[in-house]
């Protein structure tokens, strides 16, 4: 859509319809002061919602004069434009953010932005609520309307989630030595063509090709530059309270997800107490069942909702228990007394994904060979070898429908 700067400039004159909006921007300082940011997001989301669009940054949308953006604002447009795309609208819009050049009526050459936004696989809440676009201007969808759209789009999405376009990171952020342990003696030859294979890579309506969120999370060494809060934040306090004052250790857990499970694991053996005890030869005792440990922590990793932007995994410890907070609320089918029965994954191809990954770090501990074995014993594990230990059973909540929470509690010795 509108592919050369000509192109553009020739629709720019023709004035906003439903696929072009038109934005020119106030500043206050360093600061945009307009539009507001929470218009932006509306904006983007309606369009979304719709169809297929593009913004253009730094003109007049009633006088489709090309006024531009100064140059050494153009870095902090583009970071204002991704803090309102992941923070501002739910699910987070990925959309592609470009510096363009072009030559105004003047003969001037002047910068401009364009946001190229695809038409969603998902339903896109904004502050103002759900909007959609018709024609050049925005409307708040009724209630019926946003009922059919939410099945249409359901209907419609042959895709989950963690197989959506990151369209704000390139191809090669996909790296071969962590995408290499996927492949077989079947595998194509050909590296792109193997990694549309495996459904890290995949193209939009135009036929662009950019990474998926299950490509950026099993096969980039940060992943969290493109979706922020996909990390484990670990902290271990000296008693029971969360305070900053009673801490012991902490680290912000990155990098792909099985190095996460990993690192996450190792964060809890290196912190967590060991008793010694004679009866009458010595006999360790751990706080905590490392077998547990890596089950929680890949249940985590594997179905939290990586849709819900900024928000991360935490896993806090304390002296006499664990807990750790995954992002999102259970699926619709399940309740917290079927965790332990059922088995629902929200990320499918994530889960394919890890039970791919060899365990190669407490491999005796956790006695698997994969992360996932995809048989539904993580969370009975959890409980089982949990009590074993503390003779207390490990308990699931559900806090404010947005976030679960597992607490772990610690073996004590008499």
């Amino acid at each position: 859509m509108f592919d050369t700067a000509e192109e553009l400039l020739r629709q720019i004159r023709l004035g906003e319809d439903s696929s072009l909006e038109l934005k020119d921007l106030r500043y206050k300082g360093n600061q945009i002061s307009e539009p507001h940011r929470s218009s932006m997001a509306d904006a983007l989301a309606a369009m979304a919602n719709t169809a297929s669009g593009v913004f253009v940054l730094g003109v007049d949308d009633k006088t489709r004069l090309v006024a531009g953006i100064p140059s050494d604002k153009l870095d902090s447009v583009e970071m204002w434009l991704r803090d309102i795309c992941i923070g501002l609208i739910k699910p987070q819009l990925f959309c592609r953010i470009r510096k363009i050049s072009v030559t105004a009526d003047d003969g001037t050459e002047r910068n401009l932005i364009r946001v190229d936004i695809p038409k969603s696989l998902f339903v896109h809440q904004s502050p103002g609520g759900y909007f959609e676009r018709i024609g050049a201007s925005k409307r708040q969808m009724a209630p019926d309307r946003l009922a059919r759209l939410f099945q249409q789009r359901s209907q419609a999405r042959m895709i989950y989630f963690d197989e959506q376009a990151v369209t704000n990171a390139p191809p090669n952020v996909l790296e071969k030595k962590l995408w290499d342990k996927f492949t077989t003696f079947s595998s194509p030859a050909n590296n792109e063509e193997f990694l549309f294979k495996l459904r890290f890579l995949t193209k939009d309506e135009d036929g662009n090709v950019y990474p998926t969120v299950s490509g950026i999370l099993m096969a980039s060494d940060q992943p969290q530059q493109y979706l922020p809060g996909a990390f484990i934040q670990a902290v271990a306090y000296r008693g029971d309270e969360r305070n900053a004052a009673y801490q012991l250790d902490a680290q912000d857990i990155t990098g792909p997800l099985d190095r996460q499970i990993r690192d996450a694991c190792a964060f809890v053996k290196k912190n967590m107490r060991v008793y010694a005890v004679k009866e009458p030869a010595r006999r360790d005792i751990p706080q905590y069942s490392l077998q547990a440990v890596f089950e929680s922590v890949v249940n985590a990793v594997a179905h939290r909702d990586y849709s819900l932007a900024g928000s991360k995994i935490r896993l806090h410890l304390f002296s006499q228990r664990l807990e750790i907070f995954s992002p999102g609320s259970i699926p619709n089918t399940m309740t917290i007394d079927t965790l332990p029965l059922r088995q629902v994954t929200r990320n499918e191809l994530l889960t394919s994904m890890l039970s791919r990954c060899p365990v190669e770090s407490f491999k005796d501990e956790t006695r698997r060979h994969y992360l996932m074995e995809r048989r539904g014993e993580g969370v009975p594990i959890i409980f089982i070898e949990s009590e074993k230990l503390s003779g207390k059973h490990p308990e699931y909540r559900l806090l404010n429908d947005s976030e679960l929470l597992l607490t772990i509690y610690a073996a004590g010795v008499e």
